[in-house]
């Protein structure tokens, strides 16, 4: 097999039998397609993640559980009955009910048990559509290859394990067959189900292209490619035929939705090629990502990632001091608290935290890390905020550049800016409620004209 491509569809490409069939059709279309890594349903993940965090009302528990029941099949209503397909949905959503009663308080392992149940529903019946549209499928669960640590919530992969159990069970099945398999989850050396954080999906379908050495990664959602900025927030944004690794890394970083931040890094160690383009769309085209474009523009596009929590930490004490910022990252270290964004002056650092699992919502500060903090310097947290990144090329570099940015900003209130320590962005705060209105300003400003 001298072309293997792995492609993912993303939950609203499979939210329906319409949805999955476009699917169909696009894994038809490319014969050199083996390895199909899919979501759940769209909708299903939040429905268990509200009964991963605990419903006490049994009325609102039985409502979730029939809603989870109606989604799977009134696709399989739409296909030739199975019923061995009809009984494992059944085991499946029989086991999402088990862990429901059980859920009485938060926890990172039900969670994860829990909402893995909405992958390996979404594989049982798309891999009986595309048998049932002509296609020899078989569905493979990514527990048995996929191999992380034992970390809830956020799990590491083990990359050693993960590519000897694709290459001795994963790639040989590819050879014979088209393989359905679950993203976003993945098992610790004991067996215990884990996964990968929010919007794992396209982490995981990187890291098995990597691991059974694919030639092309392909990301089916719902919009035909990278745009400029999201077009729901400026209309007039352009797609993007080709960008580099470094610049697509920055947006996915910085809270472009159509990839996970972590989705790049197999793809850049093995430098595989990937297709972003919309299942619903594919005649559209999409974009392709490859460790060096052909055109790199002062400034390529525009991202935007809400629910930030920024802590800033002032003491006297940092004056003209040293060991101070140590002595701050091992607290944080501590706690495992994960930072993003961080800038000091002489008497105050501010950081922003890193979101790490799949809860949703702003990062907190543990109350524990907060405490120790506060012995040290004095503690401020800020929510409702929200990040807005520029991402380019040379921007450090081209003069001029900064002042036609925050030229176009003057009449907003900027917070936390970020500039200089990569050539490839620039970043900031900006309070959530005028965050869309930066956007489409600096939109305007930089790409419209």
């Amino acid at each position: 097999m001298n072309a293997l491509t792995v492609a993912k569809f993303g939950g609203t490409s499979v939210a329906d039998y319409a949805a999955m069939s476009k699917c169909a059709s696009v894994i038809k279309g490319n014969e050199s397609t083996r390895l199909v890594v899919i979501s759940a349903c769209s909708g299903v993940t939040n429905l268990l993640v509200e009964l991963a965090n605990g419903v006490s009302s049994l009325e609102k528990q039985k409502a979730l559980l029939t809603r989870l029941q109606e989604i799977h099949f009134s696709i399989l209503a739409s296909l030739p009955e199975n019923e061995a397909v009809n009984t494992a949905v059944n085991d499946i959503l029989d086991t999402v009910a088990t862990f429901a009663a059980a859920a009485k308080a938060p926890s990172d392992k039900i969670t994860d048990s829990l909402v893995a149940c909405g992958e390996l529903m979404s594989t049982h019946i798309f891999t009986h559509l595309l048998n049932q549209q002509g296609l020899d499928a078989v569905r493979f669960d990514v527990r048995d290859a996929l191999k992380t640590d034992d970390v809830h919530g956020k799990a590491s992969p083990d990359l050693i394990e993960t590519a000897y159990q694709a290459q001795t069970l994963l790639r040989p099945l590819c050879e014979e067959k088209v393989v359905v398999t679950q993203g976003f989850i993945g098992s610790d050396n004991r067996g215990n189900t884990t996964t990968l954080g929010r919007g794992g999906s396209d982490y995981s379908a990187a890291l098995l292209a990597e691991a059974v050495q694919a030639t092309t990664l392909e990301i089916w959602t719902d919009v035909p490619g990278i745009y400029s900025t999201d077009p729901r927030i400026a209309p007039a944004a352009a797609p993007i035929d080709e960008i580099s690794f470094s610049e697509a890394s920055e947006m996915a970083n910085f809270g472009a939705k159509i990839l996970h931040p972590s989705t790049l890094v197999p793809a850049m160690r093995q430098e595989i090629p990937v297709f972003v383009g919309s299942s619903k769309a594919p005649e559209k085209g999409g974009t392709w990502i490859r460790r060096d474009a052909e055109h790199s523009p002062l400034f390529r596009a525009l991202a935007l990632r809400c629910n930030q929590t920024m802590v800033t930490l002032t003491s006297l004490n940092m004056f003209h001091a040293y060991g101070f910022l140590a002595e701050v990252f091992n607290i944080l270290a501590k706690h495992k608290v994960s930072v993003d964004l961080i800038t000091t002056s002489e008497v105050s650092v501010s950081l922003t935290l890193d979101q790490t699992n799949t809860s949703g919502g702003a990062p907190k500060l543990p109350e524990a890390a907060e405490l120790e903090l506060s012995k040290l310097c004095k503690v401020t947290v800020e929510q409702d905020m929200c990040l807005v990144a520029l991402i380019g090329n040379e921007m450090g570099e081209s003069r001029g550049a900064a002042a036609q940015i925050f030229g176009a900003l003057g009449e907003y209130n900027l917070r936390m800016i970020c500039y200089g320590a990569s050539n490839h962005n620039l970043c900031f705060l900006t309070n959530t409620a005028e965050s869309k209105d930066v956007v489409r300003t600096l939109h305007k400003e930089l790409f419209e004209k």
